[in-house]
C-alpha cells in the first residue's frame, strides 16, 4: 500500500489550474496500472470545491469520476463549501455518479439546496441542522440513513482515529511518556 499526497497549495494562481490538471492526469495513471494489477485505487481530494471552479478541471474531473468505479477507483470528493460546490453546473453529473454521500452539519442556506438538490425531507434535515459530532445523513443509491454515532472516547481505537489537533496531541504526548 502506497500513500501519495500532492499539495499544490503553494503553486499560485498561474500555476494551480496546470497543478491541478497534472495532479488528475497522475492518479488517472495510477487507476489504470493498478487496474491492470487488480488493485482498487481511492482518491482523496479534500476542498473538493476548488477542483470545480476551474471550467477544464471541473470536465476532466467528472470524466474521471464517471469512469472510476469501472476502472476500480474509489473517489471521494470532501469539502465544507457546499453553494461552491453546488454553483458547479459539474455537480450534477457527479451526484449522478455517486453511491455513497455522508453529511454532516449543514449551514441554513446550504441545507436548503441540498434538500432540493437531494430529495431531503424536513425530518431527515433535522439530522444536519444544528448537529453535533458524530450526527449526520448518509445516502447511499436512493436511500437516505439518518445517524447519531456516540462513539466513545475512552477507547484506545477513538484516540487513534480523532483529528481534534488538542486530542492528538494528548495522544502523542502520552505516546512519549509511555
Amino acid at each position: 500500500m502506497v500513500i501519495i499526497c500532492f499539495d499544490i497549495k503553494d503553486l499560485g494562481k498561474q500555476l494551480k489550474k496546470l497543478g491541478m490538471l497534472i495532479v488528475q492526469d497522475q492518479v488517472w495513471n495510477r487507476v489504470t496500472i493498478n487496474r491492470n494489477t487488480h488493485k482498487s485505487t481511492r482518491y482523496y481530494i479534500d476542498e473538493f470545491h476548488l477542483l470545480l471552479k476551474e471550467e477544464q478541471t471541473a470536465a476532466y474531473f467528472v470524466e474521471i469520476w464517471k469512469r472510476f468505479r469501472k476502472w476500480g477507483g474509489i473517489p471521494t470528493g470532501i469539502t465544507q463549501n457546499i453553494k461552491d460546490l453546488l454553483a458547479s453546473r459539474e455537480i450534477e453529473n457527479i451526484f449522478e455518479n455517486s453511491d455513497f454521500i455522508l453529511m454532516l452539519n449543514q449551514a441554513a442556506g446550504d441545507r436548503q439546496i441540498l434538500a432540493k438538490q437531494l430529495n431531503i425531507s424536513p425530518y431527515q434535515l433535522s439530522y444536519v441542522t444544528n448537529s453535533g459530532e458524530g450526527e449526520g445523513l448518509l445516502f447511499y443509491g436512493s436511500t437516505i440513513i439518518p445517524f447519531k454515532d456516540k462513539f466513545d472516547k475512552t477507547l484506545k481505537l477513538y484516540s487513534l482515529m480523532t483529528t481534534k489537533p488538542e486530542e492528538v496531541e494528548a495522544r502523542k504526548q502520552k505516546e512519549m511518556e509511555e
